[in-house]
């Protein structure tokens, strides 16, 4: 049981931030009103995103050792709810929201939102960055995720949902 608690890396400093955040915008997800988005499509884009996620944190956070979130050496809970959690959940809360109207409000605000989760992480000392320049990577990659690669990702879901149906 000692092994388990140690694994979950519960004494990291900072931990308290990823997990409630992880956890409201869970919540939010899961019971906001479904309205551009189904449940299907919910399913795939979580299971999509944490996936790539987990990819992203194996490329620059262990091979590349670009960042750490708490004990470089576990990967615990706080880790597993910035990369599972916290990107899935914005993104299937983006998708729901997006429209032709509003894409570029949303892409900023959902840029702005990641990008403080982000340096909050780093204020609090959950996110050491180790040759990673925040400013220009991070809110670089945001912008991309969210004008080109989920808009692209919901266009493929929904057009081979329909040829299915």
């Amino acid at each position: 049981m000692d092994s388990i608690i140690k694994n979950l890396d519960l004494s990291a400093k900072g931990i308290w931030f990823p997990v409630a955040v992880g956890l409201l915008l869970l919540l939010f997800a899961l019971f906001m009103p479904k309205r551009k988005i189904s449940w299907l499509e919910f399913y795939i884009t979580f299971g999509v995103v944490g996936y790539v996620a987990w990819i992203s944190d194996t490329v620059v956070g262990g091979m590349l050792n670009l960042v750490d979130l708490g004990d470089p050496k576990i990967t615990g809970l706080g880790e597993f709810a910035s990369y599972s959690v916290i990107p899935s959940s914005l993104s299937v809360i983006y998708l729901n929201y997006v429209k032709k109207t509003n894409k570029w409000i949303l892409i900023l605000l959902f840029t702005v939102l990641s990008t403080l989760i982000e340096w909050v992480m780093v204020q609090i000392g959950y996110l050491k960055m180790k040759n990673w320049e925040f400013f220009i990577f991070s809110i670089i990659a945001y912008l991309i995720v969210f004008s080109v690669i989920l808009p692209v990702h919901i266009k493929v879901i929904k057009k081979n949902l329909l040829q299915n149906k």
